[in-house]
């Protein structure tokens, strides 16, 4: 990355504008996002009326060894019927109402169908039984009324559950905030106060050891910082007088005192909470399937229901019987299995992936992952560490020695926080030179750093600035250092060339595994870098990568993808720095390396939080595992009804073959189970 700060890496938190982040996600089609202990609450005291039913009412006109009946006790159904109409059934009305209005019939019209029809069919028939002289019974479906909406409401409930436990990854989070923080106050005295309690501007002491309890600067001492957790950065970070500490972070051995920058929402640890949570509650396109699914067995079922009506009443000429069948086919239609199907394996998706380090953000990326042709990468940082260490430095002008023109460089860079700049600042302290006093330190975008010194002009260039200017430099000597991977930089004093150095990253050990892997699964790997072509060159080749983008501005590498995207390419970009924002956001699913910098976790759709390549597979086969379950779940939860309602509707009515509600209501039982055991079975690998 021949200086052209491409892959500027800005470490600056600021955490301000973040905020307006959290979207209020519409209702996912009504289910109610209400806590689950809502839908528990709502399930209890469901049961509480529904079980009597069970045991007074009929099952389709069939007593159950468990069921009694007493003078009256058919008032007492139907009062409780009403109840649990009302109170249990209201969560579906009203979602069926919302996906009537926007016109897109789904999960919750057809479980409000089943149970609506199944009520006021019961009305009908209480009152034929009561209050007309009929001779014959008419049958009620106040047992499937109750097992319905107790089933639907348990599944609710479960869902919700499931989804609170994908929650867990955030209480982990938060569980890296100690609960109360050490204040000191003007006098120097310390008490300790609830965590809360802390405001910004305040002072707070850490002793080793600790948790750090906000977002902070520090004003004294100096420590070790392990930031493993929060920003997945590896290594200890050395910290001192007015750098930066996260909340979450742990304390090495020194005793730091900080002033609190950010607490509570502001924090960044909370943006990442936020992020997460917002991540859980945002609704795939494989939910939407799930309810596309459900509207289409909504006019199937009213389809098949009305034909078997008219059918029936041709053949029986028996208004009753005609009736019956209409009745049972819309109370079997009813999802249960499909109201499960989809909410589990995203809950359990969400938890495998928040275990494994990968925060998916946008769950779309999920079904998108399986159509991608190719995976765009930077360079430093991502496959390689980003840790340069000088290899050689040489001075072009002979009143220079080597150690002047390293000076020289160090001063110029002293205030740059890029991977290339701390490689000169150690070298620079190793060597003890001299470092002189650098004014008017200023980037130029695609070239390096410009100052002035002793008077004079000088900047950090790239090879390219050398070649666009005219400005003479030992080709071969370049292409030799250059191929042996090193980033290489020049010095120019008044507009000419007065020393090189070559600076040598490694490549991260996961990334040879992760590019085989890639290739293996049939997608592209691109390469694109700031840096200059012979280094860029010479990792792709070390790395088995064939395209190769190199000396690219940060607006070239959104441009290239862009290019790609318009041949109907599907994109995938993996990036870290705050200049590849516009990118990641650019590509069909951006993935964001570490949450080194927060733009950067800001515009991905898939964060890594261990800055290991390796886990981009582990999301490709997150994605594949994810996207099979739920596709076999819709199966498994729409086919119930694709063989139960034409059955119900008496297809096989000559083989002596009509299935009753009961026999439906059991084999609905069996698919829902079926269906929650496939989704628990959603594994990584």
């Amino acid at each position: 990355m021949s200086h052209s700060r491409n892959e500027e890496h800005d470490h600056s938190h600021h955490h301000d504008g973040h905020n307006d982040h959290h979207h209020d996600h519409d209702d996912h089609s009504g289910h109610d996002h209400h806590h689950h202990g809502e839908f528990k609450k709502k399930f209890s005291i469901s049961l509480l009326f529904g079980v009597p039913i069970l045991f007074f009412a009929p099952m389709m006109g069939i007593t159950l060894p468990f069921q009694f009946t007493f003078p009256g006790s058919d008032w007492v159904v139907l009062i409780l019927a009403t109840i649990l109409f009302v109170y249990g059934g209201e969560p579906f009305l009203r979602g069926a109402v919302d996906e009537l209005k926007s016109r897109r019939p789904g999960m919750m019209t057809l479980v409000a169908m089943g149970i609506s029809v199944a009520y006021l069919y019961s009305l009908f028939a209480f009152y034929m039984n009561h209050f007309t002289a009929a001779e014959a019974h008419t049958m009620d479906f106040f047992f499937e009324l109750a097992s319905l909406i107790l089933i639907m409401l348990f599944g609710h409930w479960i869902e919700m559950k499931a989804v609170g436990n994908a929650g867990d990854a955030l209480k982990k989070m938060a569980e890296l905030l100690p609960n109360t923080a050490m204040l000191i106050d003007d006098d120097g005295n310390t008490e300790e106060v609830e965590l809360s309690e802390v405001n910004e501007g305040d002072k707070v002491q850490i002793k080793a050891g600790d948790n750090i309890p906000t977002d902070g600067k520090i004003i004294s001492g100096k420590s070790s910082v392990d930031e493993s957790l929060v920003t997945g950065e590896s290594k200890k970070v050395e910290k001192s007088m007015d750098d930066e500490v996260i909340g979450g972070t742990v304390n090495g051995s020194g005793t730091l005192i900080i002033e609190v920058t950010g607490t509570g929402k502001s924090s960044y640890l909370s943006q990442v909470m936020g992020l997460v949570s917002e991540a859980q509650s945002d609704k795939s396109k494989a939910e939407l399937l799930s309810d596309k699914v459900a509207g289409y067995l909504f006019y199937f079922a009213l389809s098949v229901g009305l034909i078997a009506f008219i059918v029936w009443l041709m053949i029986q000429g028996n208004v009753d019987f005609a009736l019956q069948r209409l009745v049972t086919v819309l109370v079997i239609a009813c999802p249960h299995a499909l109201g499960l199907a989809i909410p589990l394996v995203t809950a359990r998706s969400t938890s495998l992936g928040a275990k494994n380090g990968l925060i998916v953000k946008n769950r779309e990326s999920l079904e998108t992952a399986k159509q991608l042709d190719y995976i765009m990468m930077d360079k430093t940082g991502t496959l390689t560490e980003g840790d340069f260490a000088v290899n050689h430095v040489e001075s072009f002008y002979e009143k220079y020695s080597d150690e002047d023109v390293l000076g020289l460089m160090a001063a110029i860079e002293q205030s740059s926080s890029h991977p290339l700049a701390e490689g000169i600042m150690t070298e620079a302290a190793s060597r003890e030179v001299n470092i002189p006093r650098a004014e008017n330190v200023n980037n130029i975008p695609g070239v390096g750093l410009e100052a002035s010194i002793e008077n004079k002009d000088m900047k950090i260039t790239s090879v390219s600035y050398l070649k666009d200017n005219d400005i003479a430099y030992d080709d071969s000597q370049f292409k030799e250092l250059a191929g042996q991977g090193n980033s290489v930089s020049f010095l120019v004093v008044d507009g000419e060339n007065y020393g090189i150095v070559a600076q040598g990253d490694k490549i991260k050990e996961s990334s040879r595994g992760m590019i085989k892997e890639i290739i293996e699964r049939g997608i592209r790997p691109v390469m694109l870098t700031g840096d200059n072509r012979q280094v860029a060159e010479a990792v792709a080749k070390e790395l088995g990568i064939e395209e190769v983008r190199a000396e690219l501005m940060p607006e070239d590498k959104e441009r290239i993808i862009q290019e790609y995207q318009s041949k109907g390419e599907k994109v995938m970009m993996v990036g870290d720095g705050i200049n590849d924002a516009p990118s990641l956001v650019r590509a069909d699913i951006g993935v964001a390396i570490g949450a080194g910098t927060d733009v950067a976790v800001e515009s991905g759709d898939v964060i890594l939080v261990k800055s290991d390549p390796a886990d981009i597979i582990h999301f490709l086969s997150l994605a594949e595992n994810t996207v099979k379950k739920t596709v076999q779940n819709l199966w498994w939860g729409a086919g119930y009804n694709i063989l139960a309602v034409p059955l119900a509707a008496g297809i096989l009515a000559f083989m002596g073959l009509i299935l009753s509600p009961a026999v439906g209501a059991i084999l609905m039982s069996l698919s829902t189970i079926i269906v929650a055991i496939n989704a628990m079975t959603l594994k990584m690998e």
